[in-house]
């Protein structure tokens, strides 16, 4: 059996008054996701954005994260629920996939955001680097609780998890990946780059398309993580988890070119009197 250089001994329990117990994972968390809130607060109100809009668009992303995060749950274990369709609408059964919780939420926010009359290109762009850190440190904050141990491996920062625990990976005395932290380094190296990007004034404007460059980049070092997955493969070699983050790598890029594509207006007639001029000689109608 290969030996781990990293392993980790210590109860990832909290233990509080009134024996109540709580996850260190969960603690982690939970700070994690309120500064991230506090930072997308502020950076609403510097770029003149309504920050109050804020908490309806956060609650808004709540049911389309559960629907997108549950639907990618069941492509992941879609022999099984292929078998016990009846278990998919079943909250206490299974869990939420990440990659398209974080679309569906993404789209659901939006929604609501258009209805509030917010502009929804700067809502994205300013939420992109929040989100960012949220996903990143979100992994990070896994390894408190041996969540997303990868496949078994004989390398120097293979970890393993001993003691009792409780841990949420199967077999976590096992030297694995730690798949969770290669992918909240990626995704905190792309974060980075964008605040570099961002001070150097190396993007045009802080819209949609900050937000579909970071959303993909993520779901690129989501895809290329989940390659030291246990999971099985299902077509091609890659398991369902790298299919799902590749898709979405690949939408993101197609959304991207799309948004940043020049749209051409209608040409808008110049009164004169006595006639009518185009602004576009070539719009002349010829009759």
């Amino acid at each position: 059996m290969p030996i781990a250089l990293i392993a980790f001994e210590f109860d990832p329990l909290l233990h509080l008054a009134d024996g109540i117990i709580v996850r260190w994972e969960t603690v982690a968390l939970v700070a994690i996701v309120a500064a991230g809130l506090v930072v997308a607060g502020l950076s609403a109100r510097r770029d003149g954005l309504r920050a109050d809009d804020l908490l309806f668009v956060a609650v808004a992303t709540v049911p389309g994260a559960v629907i997108g995060g549950r639907l990618g749950y069941v492509l992941l274990h879609l022999d099984y629920y292929g078998a016990h369709t009846q278990a998919v609408l079943d909250p206490g059964q299974g869990s939420l996939e990440l990659a398209l919780g974080v679309v569906g939420g993404a789209l659901s926010g939006a929604y609501v955001a258009g209805l509030l009359g917010a502009p929804i290109g700067r809502w994205l762009g300013v939420l992109s680097l929040p989100l960012m850190f949220v996903l990143g440190a979100g992994k990070l904050a896994m390894a408190l609780g041996a969540a997303g141990q990868g496949q078994p491996a004989d390398l120097p920062w293979a970890t393993a998890y001993l003691g009792q625990g409780p841990w949420s990976s199967l077999a976590p005395e096992l030297p694995s990946h730690p798949s969770q932290v290669y992918e909240g380094i990626a995704i905190l190296a792309i974060l980075a780059s964008i605040t570099i990007g961002l001070a150097l004034d190396a993007f045009e404007t802080r819209d949609s398309r900050l937000f579909l460059g970071a959303l993909g980049a993520a779901a690129l070092a989501r895809a290329v993580a989940t390659l030291t997955w246990r999971d099985p493969a299902v077509l091609g070699g890659l398991n369902a988890a790298t299919l799902i983050a590749g898709s979405i790598a690949i939408a993101c890029a197609a959304g991207w070119v799309v948004v940043g594509r020049p749209h051409r207006r209608a040409p808008t007639p110049v009164e004169d009197p006595g006639e009518v001029r185009w602004a576009d000689p070539e719009a002349r109608p010829r009759f």
